[in-house]
């Protein structure tokens, strides 16, 4: 419920992860860390501290993050400064012209400048299975780790894709694992019933945030 466009409570989310069985969620709410950091020892499993961060040329995330990112940047510097917190660069849904997937050409830019560590090669809400393809594709020819994500803004898309993969400590160990890694799920992207959301303060996560707002969702 961080993020603008999603109203999954913390009580909802818990129940979605211990019905998946996942070990491991990376929570990567748009725009702050509040809600991983507010959760990470709410759920049954383990929680990654992420954001999905809006650049100037599209969506980036940040994984194994202390602190929020600030949006509106240019892509170089939401890179670098992921990587000053000793966190992963993750390339959400390239290719996908429905999404806020990052510019073509800024994303090759990033690559050649070392800036990216993993790209995602499936996710749930891309509807057309070719734009994963191509994600895989240019993932391997670039040398890049391939992740999944559910994308899931509903309880229900929790786990709809998912990567196994071996255990791991850090950030580093992650990215290793995430190597030897086997994509797995399918496409959920079911329609959205309307109902109110409530919309928590982005700023840093303390005892004197804004108290939330409720807003229509749909």
């Amino acid at each position: 419920m961080w993020s603008g466009d999603c109203s999954t409570t913390p009580a909802e989310l818990a129940v979605a992860v211990s019905d998946s069985a996942l070990d491991v969620v990376c929570i990567t709410d748009h725009g702050t860390v509040n809600g991983a950091l507010a959760m990470t020892d709410e759920l049954a499993c383990r929680v990654v501290i992420g954001q999905e961060v809006r650049t100037q040329r599209g969506e980036i995330i940040g994984l194994f993050l202390t602190g929020r990112i600030p949006t509106g940047l240019a892509p170089h510097d939401v890179c670098r400064r992921i990587r000053d917190q000793g966190g992963i660069v993750y390339v959400p849904h390239p290719f996908d012209p429905m999404r806020a997937a990052l510019d073509g050409a800024v994303l090759r830019e990033l690559v050649d400048d070392g800036l990216i560590d993993a790209m995602e090669g499936r996710n749930a809400k891309t509807s057309l299975e070719h734009r994963n393809a191509s994600a895989v594709a240019f993932a391997r020819e670039h040398g890049l780790a391939i992740g999944a994500g559910s994308d899931a803004h509903v309880p229900e898309a929790l786990g709809a894709a998912y990567v196994e993969m071996p255990n791991f400590s850090n950030a580093g160990d992650f990215l290793a694992a995430l190597w030897s890694g086997v994509l797995a799920g399918h496409h959920f992207d079911e329609p959205r019933p309307w109902r109110a959301r409530i919309v928590p303060s982005t700023s840093a996560y303390d005892d004197d945030d804004v108290e939330p707002q409720v807003r229509p969702q749909r």
